[in-house]
C-alpha cells in the first residue's frame, strides 16, 4: 500500500465521519477503556490528520498501525464490513 493510497483511504473515512455528523475529538491516552461508539469514532476522526502527516513524512510503519486501528474501530462500531475494508486497501487499479 502506497502513501498516496493511505491518504485516499483516509479521505474516504473523513467523508464518512462527516456524513455521520461526528467531530474530530482526540481522547486522552489515559482514557478509561470502553468508550462510547461516538467517542471511539471521534478519536479515529481526529487521527486522520496525523495519519496524513505520517505518510508525508514517510513513516509508513506507524501510518499502517494507525490505519489498522481506525479500520478496526470502523468494523467494531458497525460502520464497514471486513470485505469493504479490504477493498479500501486494494490498489486503485485492482
Amino acid at each position: 500500500m502506497t502513501a498516496e493510497k493511505v491518504r485516499e483511504v483516509t479521505a474516504l473515512y473523513r467523508a464518512k465521519f462527516a456524513e455521520l455528523k461526528l467531530s474530530p475529538v482526540r481522547q486522552p491516552t489515559d482514557a478509561e477503556p470502553g468508550p462510547t461508539i461516538a467517542r471511539a469514532l471521534e478519536h479515529c476522526y481526529a487521527m486522520l490528520d496525523d495519519l496524513d502527516r505520517l505518510t508525508r513524512e514517510g513513516r509508513m510503519d506507524k501510518a499502517f498501525r494507525w490505519l489498522g486501528f481506525v479500520q478496526g474501530c470502523l468494523y467494531a462500531c458497525g460502520i464497514y464490513r471486513i470485505a469493504e475494508l479490504k477493498d479500501h486497501n486494494k490498489p486503485s487499479d485492482a
